[in-house]
């Protein structure tokens, strides 16, 4: 065997791999539906009530925790990058805070992590956790100290490449 074939051989066993790894999340749709955090007890999902026909994870604004502010996604606009939605800081009775994303839907990716930064570019931020789902509503506890009005943008962030999906600024 020549040089030349034993460095293919070399390059499609290592590119065929890191290849799939990267780009198998875009054929591939994770599905959630986080009830909101509520008033009543932030640490308890919403059950379904006997007898009533509104689906799980729909509440009455009353129970819902106070909306601190909210924002809408805006993806990057180049058709692989693309996040819709909307992303609401809530914070229950006992003081504490979430980031609420509802009716979300984000191109998949791997490694994708959630983020209140200061900017779009990620120059400062806090990571809330891993992204649970690419398409549903889902929550993230946000730490205590966090200053939401520095950390006023909420980006859904590619990790691995440094990758910004989308953004929605929160008012």
């Amino acid at each position: 065997m020549n040089k030349k074939a034993l460095i293919a051989i070399i390059l499609v066993i290592v590119l065929v791999p890191t290849g799939v790894y990267a780009l198998s999340p875009l054929f591939f749709n994770t599905m959630i539906d986080e009830p909101a955090p509520t008033m009543k007890d932030s640490k308890m999902p919403i059950q379904e009530k006997e007898g009533t026909s509104k689906p799980l994870g729909t509440m009455n604004q009353d129970s819902i925790g106070k909306m601190l502010s909210s924002g809408g996604f805006v993806g990057r606009g180049d058709q692989i990058h693309d996040v819709t939605g909307v992303a609401k800081i809530l914070k229950d009775e006992s003081g504490l805070k979430y980031l609420r994303l509802e009716n979300f839907k984000s191109t998949n990716g791997p490694d994708l992590h959630v983020y209140l930064a200061t900017d779009e570019k990620a120059s400062d931020y806090v990571i809330l956790g891993k992204l649970k789902a690419n398409i549903g509503n889902q929550n993230y506890e946000i730490p205590d100290g966090v200053d939401l009005a520095k950390y006023h943008e909420v980006l859904i962030w590619c990790k691995q490449f440094s990758v910004l999906f989308g953004s929605a600024e929160l008012a």
